[in-house]
Order: structure tokens, then C-alpha cells, then sequence
């Protein structure tokens, strides 16, 4: 009926999240995830097929429609294998159908895929991204398995479940006589706009009749002319299973477009359906019929998303929900019948003692059958003689087995055992008894699960009255007679009626399913270990260095992590069977030095995964005291360090400045300043570190002082790559040792020129430089006997002095060269992170302004006066970030306020081209994540107009009603809360959208439905939203407008009208009518569903 306008609502996504140290693998090659407690099979949503899965689901949990599907053999319906043959009729959409449903009933996995079911049905890619009708594919799939089983014993399995009949009578009122027509259904379509709810519905169809009086008038057969007459309608035969349709869209013939009807619609769990039927003599249970079956769809007339609440009527799933007394700490009661079951079936043995059960139920659970289930249950042996029908007893009473027919058809929830084929029996079977059928037990056979996509979880009975109303609310109902029973052997077994050759592949698809999740897990949990066998190594220069090759020297092991320490060492000595002695496992290290070792591993009870061994940890095998006769220490604090020496090389005075000869030395973090003195200067010196590595700039060496000498190397902080300088006593003097710091050299600049512009006379002078131009800037001061008030300027090709350096720039840095030429200026120079602009005053009025100057420093066009314009001769200071607010621009206002001074532009996703305007504040300002930036303004009594408006900051982490934020204003203004009106201002339209009174009376029950957040429709209330006040104690007018409002609205009323006369003028122009003129929403067009059959005639 509505085509393809439905579109998938895919609001929810899983992430999967990897352990630590887990071996990434592409998903495609991971086997299905198995059943979760449910121990029902959700169903893959293809992209927007989730219509089609709520239908299949449905009738997979209409016992009678599957079981009579698998009565269906390949005699009558073909084999898959022979549908590529040309000449071979195969009944395929039947065949994928039973499939599916083995898949669903049987295969141990979280959801089953239906791509072969929608390819048999002829669909494409584009198909099952498609959404659809769920109604409209309910009859456009039974009419395709009618014409499937044309010809087999299954021809009227449609007919013979949902098949109805109808009948349609107008009674002469003159001649009593009776014209009817008969009209066959497969489901009823109800309405919904303007009923309560289905009985009302089914009242006004079956019951009430229409009159033909007055002018409309009837014309009779029998009387041959105009009579009065009344028409009815009433069921003249009831299927065993009435399947109903709710008409929720309908159209507008106003407004022109669809809706989606989402008042409150009733339906019973159980309807009598005799008043609406033509015989009404028969017994009740005639009449009764149960629901199993409700078909949610929520969203709108455009797009949505379906599910599906269903009543598990055989009982194949675990269904479990929270002890009674809904609180939040209520723990999950599992059915011990399930547990139990569970156990026995796993056991080879037909029959176990009872007391060795309950220490299998302690072992599996971790808690004893008294602890857990004897308050609710009782003891054990009496719970299992409660239950004749699922456990056997031998004859003296000591051992229990489950009987032939409650045996399981997996080990543990679907793990491999054979599958047997049941008795076939495909008839409805009907219940005899002529006694009215009683409310069933709220806990035998009222077991509702909710099935949307591949997602199970069991929900309460009173769960399907949530569907009566809204957006998310019930679309199709399926009722079962009553009377059907289901025989005892169904109860619980899924194999029940399922043909020998599906369990059989079913079987099969289960071992390969166990095959690949332990192939799986294994690649999961396995961890690569790299053993580092002692009697490769040797020890020397510090660390552990292998003797032979690298690859020579380590043995890989691969071990599942969830082992314990004593089963790795069980392994190693294994693999190593010439092994004597005593072996200690010790976590091993690369390090720049060689092999370090760490901690000793201990504890063999303890898991690998609980010890902190990772996939790819190196593992030492040793003795625990020496390698090769070395005793080797281990810890970090003995690990070995790598600490480049540097001397300085002879100075040349023709152009290049000092050298270094650089070497490698290993110490240990233990090695204390003095020990590593005396290695590297045994004839004395100074010893100075450079954290940075082999960044030698004189600002990062820092001299190490006499009292440093008892300091460790790890304590002074000596990493692998630091650098250390050795100077000799006659390098000294490139020292100053009581500030710490290496001032008189560097390797690749020797001399610079300085002209002095700080006097009258000109000189220029060579000097050797330091390694900071700050140090440059002292030593020429002092030359020049200059105040401290100055800095140097690069001097450009053309003569011109350039920006001023930064003093804490290093020679590279402010990328001067041998030779350059520099010049001492008057001014303080800038930090590196400021500038330096010249800037020359030109007056205008009271403030002065900016130009441009050019290269011959003549001052050009002045830059733009709104925004360079200054106070005269006023420092200016640039405001913190917490005194600026940021908001986006949208239509020259602001829109969305950039809330945190931290955060990175890309993460608000403003996208191109976007304005943001800054505001200035006078205080301090960081708003939380929860708190509101409002406008308010208070009006001035007897005037429309308002005083200037002031920012209010409102918490809404509680609640975001109107009652909360008329509290907050009434705070504000100190007002009582009774005596303020307050109104949002929409300035775009110049309206002002009063917020709804707080006096309303509404029940409790009520202001939870009706107290919507003023952040949703119609007020939408956001950051920077102007908020009008009145106060009722000086101003009782509740007119919120000002003439500047009124002026608005009336030049958009004249700018209406004149788009109104262009529009006109352009169809007297032009007859056609464009979508873009008629302002027409455009939408994916309709596309109808189809089913390809072929012809089995």
C-alpha cells in the first residue's frame, strides 16, 4: 500500500571492543556469536528488511503453519541442489523457507541471515535496503506460497489456517427479503482514527448496521423498486488463526500529505468473538481466541523501524526477567529446570546420582542448589520429583537421568549432539472439551519475548499494553483459537516435527560451528611467547647479548593465555627435555644495551593473563643466578643505560667553530655520578648532561655539580640517548659553573658583525658569539658600555632593519649565518612567543589608527578603521579565554555557542565557510555542559518595550521544564514565582511564544507524559534564546510584543505579498508547474512489492 516509504531506522550499533594483546583478525573470517540466555535465534537485518524479519519471526512462533512447512518433503517440493538445473522443478521460496526455520529452531547462533530466502524471492541489493509495508508483505508472501505449492499436499496450507469468510447482507424492509454476498479473507483490516480500540472497531464492522431511508433509498430485487433497507455485516466462518491489521496511516486530505494515526488503541490479550459472528449458538470456546503475536512498528508514515513482541507458545525459550518487586538491585532468577536439563544432558551416562548433580550444578554455577534455589524451590531431590515428566529416577531412587523425549539437542546450549527425527504429525490438533477456556497462569504459557533484528530479550505480559499508543505502537495483531493445543512432546523441543534431512545439515552446521569458535578462540587467546634460552647468552658490556644468532637464540611458544604459570613451565620442559636443574622464568626486556632482565615469574596457580604476560613478551629461561658463569642482576634498577660521551675536538679559529667526538657508553641505572667521573675522567674534569639526546644547544646542558656525585644515574635522570660532555681542565673556561650552564660555544658560527645604532658614531666589531642571541645582546652591551634597554635586529640586503630577534632564540633558530650583519637597537626585545610590529601614530580626532607602510617605509592607505581603529594611546590587553564567549554565525545572529576554550574546532563539525562572532564579558564565564546561556529581559510597565537584557545561566541537569525555568526567573528577579509571565522570543518571525502556565492541575501520573523539556518542539530552547518577563504586581497586560515587532511583522507581510504577485505572475507565464515552485518535498519514489514464483502447474 505505501511502496518503499518506509525507511530503516538504524539507531543502534554495536562497537567491538578488543582486549588487550588480542590478536586482530577481519571479521569476516570470526564464526557467529552463539545464543544468549534466551536460547532463541534473532534474525540479520540486510539494510532495512527488518518488516520482513517480525513477519518470519511470527510465523516461526505459529507452531501449526511450521509444522505443517516441514511435513513437506523432497518428493513434493525438490531439492536446493537441483534448483540450478534448467529442467527441474524445485520449489525453492518453500524449501529456504523450512531452511530458515531449522536455522531459527536449531543452529546455534545470535541471528540467521535470510539472503538466501530474499534471493529465491527474485529480490536485488536494492530490495532489502528497501523497506516496506509489513501488511502489504503478508499478503504478497502467502499468495506467493499458494502459487509455490501448487500441486502438493501443502496447496491449502494457507486457506486452512487463516482462511475467513465475511458476509455481506441488506435486509428489505418491506419484503424481509435477504440479498447477501459472501467475501473470503486471509486477514481484517481495522480501523483506527477516532475508535478506542478493537473491540470498538470489530463493533462497528459486524454490529451496527447502515440504514438506506429518506433520499438514499435501496433498490430491491424482489420488490423491483426503491425500499428502505439496513446492510450488516457478520463472520461467517472463523480461521484457527486470525491475523488482524491495524490501519495506522492514513492521509490528509487537507494538508495533502500521509500521517501516522498514534492515539491510544486497545486490544485484549483474549477476544470473544461471538457477538460479530453470523452463529452464535455454539459454546464459548468457539469463539475464543488468544493473542500471540504483535507486530510493532515505530516511527512515522516516512520511516521507522519494525519488531515484534511474540508468546513463545511451545516454551522453546529460556525466559527470564527480574524477581518479583521491579528494583533496580533485583538480580536475574534463572530457571533451574534449564540448568538442570542442561547438566544431565551433557553427561554420557543415562542416569547420575542425585548428590553428584547438585556438585555438577555447584561446579557449572558456583553456588550450591540450597544456597541458590531451596528457598524458592525446596530441596533438590523433591524439586526433581515434582517433575515426573522430564526426569526419571532409577528404582531405588539414588540416580536421575532426563527421559528419552526431554533430551536436549545440544550439549550446553547447542554444543553437538545428534539430532533425532521425531514423529511426524501435521494435523491442527483441537481440544475436545466443551468447557469454557479459563485466563491461563500468569506463568505457564504467558512467555513474551520481544524479537527485533537479532536482538532476543524476554519481556512481561503487561509489556504489550506499552504498544497501545505513540510513535512506537502496534500495527498487526495475530490471535490463535483457543482451543488449539499443543501436544506435551512440543513443550521445550525445538527438533520437534523438523524433517530427518534438515537436522541432519543442521547437525552438521553445529560440529563446524563448535570446529570454528575453537579455532577462534584459540587464535584469540593463544599468545606468541619469545623464550631466551641462558646457555645462547652471555653477559657482558651490561646486558645480555646472545652468543649465537637472534634467531638461533629464541624458541617461540604459542600458548593459550588463560593457562597457568605452571602449565608454560610445564611446556618449556617439554621442549627443552635436556634441561637440569632448577628453572626460573624471568620477564626479559630489549633495550638499546642488549637483554635486560626483570621480574622473576612466580606463582604457578596463577594465569598467564592474571601475571600480565602479552602476546610477544620476551621470556628468559635461566637458572636464576648466572649466565655463562656472570652473575647477572636484575630489576629496573639495574637496567642498562646508553649514554653518548662527547668531547670537545680541537678549536679552528678559520671559520668552524668547535667539534665534538662523540662514543657510547653503558652504565646501570645504579651507577652512582662519582664511578661514572672516574670512568670517563680519571684525570678530573666536569661532566655536563644534555637531556634532549643529540640536540647539543648550549641552552639544555646543565652542569653537574660536586654534591651530584652521590647521586644514581637513573635518580639525575640519564635515559638511553642522553648526552653527556666531558671537559678537561683546560675546557673549563667554556664554563660557568656556578650558574650551571655551558655559555661560550658552539659548532658551526664563529663571528657575526654588529653595527651599533644605540649612538651617534658607527662602529662595527667581530665578536665570538654564545649559543643564544640573549647572550650576543650582553656581551656587545658591554663592549659598547649600552643600557640593558636593547636588542638586536637583522640588518636586510637592501640596508633596512628587520624584526627584532627573540633573546631566547638559539643562532640556528633565528637562522643567521656566518657573517650576518646585526644591529643594536634601542626597545626590548620580544619572547618567542610575541611579535614585533612598528607602528606609527596618525591621528584622527582622538584615537590614532594603523597604515601601511611600504618598502621605502612611506606610510600608505590606512587599514580599515572599524577594526583597527585604538583608543588614543591606551595599552591594549587582549582578554582570557574565559572572558570571551564564541558563538557561530547564523543569519547575522548568533547560533551555536562554542562551549569549551579547549577543545579542538574539528570536533564541533562546523563544516566550510563558517562565521563565528567573539563576545567580551566582564567577568570570568565557563559554562558547564549542562547549564543554559538565556537572554532575559524584563518589560517596562505600561510601555511595550524592555529593559536592556541580562544573561541568566539555568541548570538543566535535573529537568528542563517550564515549571524549573520560571523558578530560575523568579530567583532572578526576586519576584514570588505566581506573579511572572514569561515568553521565548522567535526573532525571525517577531513572535513571541508564551511558555505554558505552572498553575495547570495535572495529575502525577499525567506531568510525567506532559512535562516535555522546553528544548523539544514548539520551543526549542537553546543557548542565547531570548526569554521576556512580566511582572503581574506592576504590568497585568500579558501582550509580550513591541512596535519594533510590529514593524517587522509587517514588512515580512509586505515582503509575503509581493512574493505572492511575482509567483502569480510567473504561472501566468508558464502553465507548467515545477516541483521547485509548488514547494514540493521530494521523497524516494513508490516501488512495489513483488515476490517471483514460478509455475508449478
Amino acid at each position: 500500500m505505501f511502496g518503499n516509504l518506509f525507511e530503516e531506522d538504524f539507531s543502534f550499533i554495536s562497537n567491538n571492543h578488543r582486549e588487550k594483546g588480542k590478536k586482530s583478525k577481519p571479521r569476516d573470517s570470526e564464526p557467529p556469536a552463539p545464543r544468549d540466555f534466551t536460547n532463541l535465534s534473532g534474525i540479520k537485518n540486510q539494510g532495512g528488511t527488518c518488516y520482513l524479519n517480525s513477519l518470519l519471526q511470527t510465523l516461526l512462533f505459529t507452531p501449526e503453519f511450521r509444522e505443517a512447512l516441514f511435513s513437506l518433503g523432497p518428493e513434493e517440493l525438490g531439492s536446493l541442489d537441483n534448483s540450478s538445473k534448467p529442467d527441474a522443478k524445485v520449489r525453492i521460496i518453500p524449501l529456504q523457507l523450512q531452511r530458515l526455520f531449522a536455522q531459527l529452531l536449531l543452529l546455534d547462533q545470535q541471528a540467521a541471515s535470510t539472503t538466501d530466502l530474499t534471493e529465491s524471492f527474485g529480490w536485488n541489493s536494492h530490495e532489502e535496503m528497501r523497506q516496506h509495508d509489513v501488511q502489504e508483505l503478508n499478503r504478497i508472501l502467502f499468495s506467493a506460497l499458494e502459487s509455490s505449492l501448487v500441486g502438493t499436499s501443502g496447496h491449502d496450507l494457507i486457506n486452512r489456517l487463516y482462511h475467513g469468510i465475511v458476509v455481506n447482507q441488506i435486509v428489505c424492509k418491506e419484503c424481509k427479503n435477504i440479498s447477501e454476498r459472501q467475501e473470503d479473507f486471509l486477514d481484517l483490516t481495522v480501523a483506527v482514527k477516532g475508535v478506542a480500540g478493537l473491540e470498538e472497531a470489530l463493533w462497528n464492522m459486524y454490529v451496527e448496521e447502515e440504514y438506506f431511508e429518506n433520499e438514499n433509498l435501496y433498490r430491491c430485487g424482489a420488490c423491483d423498486k426503491l425500499v428502505e433497507a439496513s446492510k450488516s455485516a457478520k463472520l461467517r466462518k472463523l480461521p484457527p488463526f486470525l491475523t488482524i491489521s491495524l490501519l495506522r496511516f492514513n492521509f490528509d486530505f487537507k494538508k495533502c500529505e500521509r500521517y501516522k494515526e498514534t492515539s491510544c488503541y486497545t486490544f485484549p490479550i483474549q477476544i470473544n468473538l461471538r457477538p460479530f459472528c453470523e452463529q452464535t449458538e455454539m459454546d464459548d470456546s468457539e469463539y475464543m481466541y488468544e493473542l500471540f503475536s504483535v507486530i510493532i512498528h515505530k516511527g512515522g508514515c516516512y520511516g521507522g523501524h519494525y519488531h515484534v513482541y511474540i508468546r513463545d507458545v511451545d516454551e522453546l525459550g529460556n525466559w527470564q526477567l527480574k524477581a518479583l518487586g521491579d528494583t533496580e538491585n533485583s538480580k536475574v532468577v534463572e530457571n533451574p529446570l534449564v540448568v538442570l536439563k542442561g547438566i544431565l544432558s551433557e553427561e554420557e551416562a543415562k542416569q547420575i546420582p542425585v548428590d553428584q548433580l547438585g556438585q555438577k550444578l555447584l561446579e557449572k554455577k558456583g553456588v550450591s542448589w540450597n544456597k541458590k534455589y531451596r528457598k524458592e524451590y525446596g530441596a533438590l531431590r523433591k524439586y526433581l520429583q515434582n517433575h515426573p515428566h522430564i526426569f526419571q529416577f532409577s528404582p531405588d531412587e539414588n540416580k536421575v537421568g532426563l527421559k528419552e523425549k526431554q533430551k536436549l539437542p545440544f550439549k550446553s546450549a547447542f554444543q553437538g549432539q545428534d539430532l533425532q527425527s521425531p514423529s511426524q504429525k501435521n494435523d491442527v490438533q483441537w481440544n475436545s472439551e466443551k468447557n469454557p477456556t479459563r485466563l491461563r497462569d500468569s506463568s505457564a504459557g504467558s512467555h513474551w519475548f520481544d524479537l527485533n533484528d537479532s536482538k532476543v530479550q524476554p519481556i512481561k505480559e503487561k509489556d504489550v499494553q506499552n504498544q497501545f499508543q505513540g510513535k512506537e505502537s502496534a500495527y498487526m495483531l495475530f490471535y490463535r483459537k483457543s482451543q488449539l493445543k499443543r501436544p506435551p512432546e512440543a513443550r521445550g523441543n525445538p527438533r520437534y516435527q523438523i524433517p530427518e534431512h534438515l537436522l541432519n545439515e543442521m547437525n552438521a552446521a553445529n560440529t563446524e560451528l563448535q570446529k570454528k569458535r575453537a579455532e577462534c578462540d584459540s587464535a584469540n587467546n593463544g599468545i606468541d611467547l619469545h623464550l631466551h634460552l641462558s646457555s645462547c647468552y652471555k653477559f657482558h658490556n651490561g646486558a645480555l647479548h646472545p652468543s649465537l644468532t637472534w634467531k638461533e637464540s629464541v624458541v617461540d611458544l604459542t600458548i593459550d593465555r588463560r593457562k597457568t604459570l605452571g602449565d608454560l613451565r610445564q611446556s618449556v620442559f617439554q621442549m627443552l627435555e635436556s634441561w637440569e636443574g632448577d628453572m626460573i622464568l624471568s620477564i626479559a626486556k630489549p633495550l638499546p644495551a642488549g637483554l635486560h632482565l626483570y621480574q622473576i615469574l612466580d606463582g604457578d596457580e596463577l594465569t598467564l593473563d592474571g601475571i600480565g604476560l602479552a602476546d610477544g613478551a620476551d621470556v628468559f629461561v635461566w637458572n636464576g643466578k648466572e649466565v655463562g658463569g656472570t652473575k647477572v642482576m636484575t630489576g629496573p634498577d639495574h637496567a642498562p643505560v646508553v649514554v653518548n660521551v662527547l668531547r670537545l675536538a680541537e678549536y679552528n679559529e678559520g671559520g668552524r667553530g668547535q667539534h665534538f667526538t662523540e662514543s657510547q657508553h653503558v652504565f646501570s641505572c645504579s651507577t652512582k655520578l662519582g664511578d661514572l667521573r672516574k670512568a670517563l675522567a680519571p684525570l678530573g674534569g666536569i661532566i655536563l648532561k644534555n637531556g634532549s639526546g643529540p640536540d647539543k644547544e648550549a641552552k639544555n646542558w646543565e652542569v653537574f655539580l660536586e654534591e651530584d656525585m652521590k647521586e644514581t644515574v637513573k635518580s639525575v635522570g640519564l635515559t638511553d640517548g642522553c648526552s653527556v660532555l666531558i671537559l678537561d681542565s683546560h675546557d673549563q673556561s667554556f664554563v660557568n659553573v656556578s650558574s650551571g650552564n655551558l655559555t661560550a660555544f658552539t659548532y658551526d658560527i664563529s663571528w657575526l658583525q654588529v653595527k651599533n645604532y644605540c649612538r651617534t658614531e658607527e662602529e662595527e666589531k667581530h665578536v665570538k658569539i654564545t649559543a643564544t642571541i640573549e647572550t650576543v645582546r650582553k656581551l656587545i652591551v658591554q663592549g659598547y658600555n649600552t643600557a640593558n634597554n636593547s636588542c638586536l635586529r637583522p640588518i636586510g640586503g637592501n640596508g633596512k632593519l628587520l624584526s627584532p630577534v627573540p633573546e631566547d632564540y638559539t643562532v640556528k633558530e633565528a637562522e643567521l649565518k656566518m657573517g650576518s650583519l646585526l644591529g643594536l637597537c634601542h626597545g626590548k626585545a620580544p619572547t618567542s612567543t610575541q611579535f614585533a610590529m612598528c607602528m606609527f601614530p596618525f591621528f584622527i580626532g582622538d584615537n590614532w589608527h594603523l597604515r601601511r607602510i611600504d618598502w621605502c617605509y612611506e606610510a600608505g592607505e590606512a587599514l580599515s578603521q572599524e577594526a583597527m581603529t585604538l583608543p588614543c594611546f591606551q595599552e591594549q590587553i587582549v582578554p582570557l579565554p574565559s572572558f570571551l564567549r564564541a558563538w557561530t554565525v547564523d543569519s547575522k545572529r548568533p547560533g551555536k555557542l562554542l562551549r569549551n576554550n579547549k577543545q579542538q574546532l574539528n570536533d564541533y563539525k562546523l563544516g566550510a565557510r563558517v562565521e563565528i562572532c567573539i563576545e567580551p564579558l566582564q567577568k570570568e564565564e565557563n559554562l558547564g555542559p549542562h547549564e543554559l546561556l538565556l537572554r532575559v529581559q524584563m518589560g517596562i510597565p505600561g510601555e511595550r518595550d524592555y529593559y536592556d537584557s541580562t544573561d541568566l545561566v539555568w541548570d538543566i541537569s535535573k529537568e528542563c521544564t517550564a515549571w524549573a525555568l520560571r523558578q530560575r526567573v523568579a530567583s532572578h528577579y526576586f519576584l514570588p514565582i505566581d506573579k511572572i509571565e514569561i515568553a521565548k522570543y522567535f526573532a525571525e518571525k517577531y513572535e513571541w511564544l508564551p511558555i505554558s502556565s505552572w498553575t495547570q492541575q495535572i495529575s502525577k501520573r499525567k506531568r510525567k507524559k506532559k512535562q516535555e523539556s522546553l528544548q523539544s518542539a514548539p520551543y526549542h530552547l537553546k543557548d542565547g534564546d531570548i526569554i521576556g518577563v512580566k511582572n503581574l504586581l506592576l504590568d497585568d497586560t500579558k501582550d509580550f510584543s513591541t512596535v519594533r515587532d510590529d514593524v517587522g511583522k509587517e514588512k515580512q507581510r509586505q515582503l509575503a505579498l509581493e512574493k505572492k504577485k511575482s509567483q502569480q505572475a510567473e504561472r501566468l507565464q508558464d502553465h507548467v508547474f515545477s516541483e521547485e515552485k509548488l514547494n514540493i518535498k521530494h521523497r524516494k519514489p513508490e516501488v512495489a512489492l513483488s515476490i517471483n514464483v514460478g509455475v508449478f502447474r
